[in-house]
């Protein structure tokens, strides 16, 4: 795309504004990921005093029963439900960055239960199936990255985004819980029918 617009701009005689525009949009890079950096590192040090102070385990032992309906083949005890707590808990308060973590623990945990079949090359589980549609569809109270762009890019109510992204993103989380169901249930009467 660079080339193009390089070319495009020596071809129409307007090749200072291609250099112009890329030397501003360098500028605005810097400012954007500076104050994205800002936003990140205090939202992930949130997380993680709760973490250390028990919150995040108080939140995994309250979204027990969702963690119960959502990945019925997790035990209480299996070491990816705590992850997968602070996934969800990090999601819905806009942290998608500071949810990877959690989220590539969690899905090297579940891993471990899988064991590869022949010619399957490792398929995955059921449960890592739904953890990463969840993980995409993303339920978000604050949405905290966008409201960042808003506010960078001077946005007279940085904080309008938060009706709409809470609707979107409730939507796009119920549209994915159904998926998940529905396909759970597809497979185990493929299963029950091979028997």
């Amino acid at each position: 795309m660079i080339l193009i617009g390089v070319i495009w701009g020596t071809m129409n005689g307007s090749l200072d504004s291609v250099t112009q525009g890329v030397l501003d949009s360098a500028k605005d890079t810097v400012a954007l990921g500076l104050t994205l950096l800002g936003v990140m590192s205090f939202w992930c040090g949130v997380l993680k005093v709760g973490e250390r102070a028990g919150l995040i385990d108080w939140l995994s032992g309250k979204l027990g029963p969702l963690l119960d309906f959502l990945f019925p083949g997790l035990g209480r005890t299996h070491p990816a439900r705590r992850p997968i707590a602070v996934n969800i808990v990090a999601n819905i308060l806009g942290l998608g960055m500071a949810a990877t973590p959690a989220g590539l623990e969690a899905m090297k945990a579940m891993a471990e239960d899988c064991e590869p079949q022949a010619g399957s090359g490792g398929a995955a589980s059921n449960a890592m199936c739904t953890f990463l549609i969840l993980n995409i569809s993303s339920l978000q109270l604050i949405p905290i990255n966008m409201i960042a762009y808003r506010s960078q890019y001077g946005s007279a109510a940085p904080t309008a985004v938060l009706g709409p992204a809470l609707a979107a993103t409730a939507c796009s989380t119920l549209a994915a819980v159904v998926f998940c169901k529905v396909m759970e249930l597809w497979t185990m009467r493929r299963r029950r029918a091979g028997r």
